[in-house]
């Protein structure tokens, strides 16, 4: 298995609807693609992305194939609207906490 890796900061002003996208868009969009959430750290004091994520994949290909899609490409294009910073990348899953 592969996990997406993402951080960002959320736009100030924004938390509200940010918070109501992830809900009720974000997350039940990455599964529709493909990738299942399995983790969300809220960053409340310290340097630092305020929010991390992930979410895994069968395998590197299927990532692959879910990040080249234009279904990913207008998903994280709304999350835009909603955060500064982002960032993302894969590697291998691990029970670990990753960064």
């Amino acid at each position: 298995m592969v996990k997406l890796l993402m951080s960002w900061n959320i736009r100030e002003g924004k938390e509200q609807a940010y918070f109501e996208f992830i809900v009720r868009e974000f997350a039940p969009g990455l599964m529709r693609l493909g990738i299942q959430p399995t983790e969300a750290w809220y960053t409340m004091y310290g340097k630092g992305p305020q929010m991390l994520t992930g979410g895994v994949a069968e395998d590197l290909d299927t990532m692959s194939k879910i990040l080249q899609s234009d279904e990913w490409k207008q998903l994280r294009e709304k999350l835009m609207r909603y955060v500064t910073d982002y960032k993302q990348k894969v590697v291998r899953a691990s029970s670990r906490f990753q960064l």
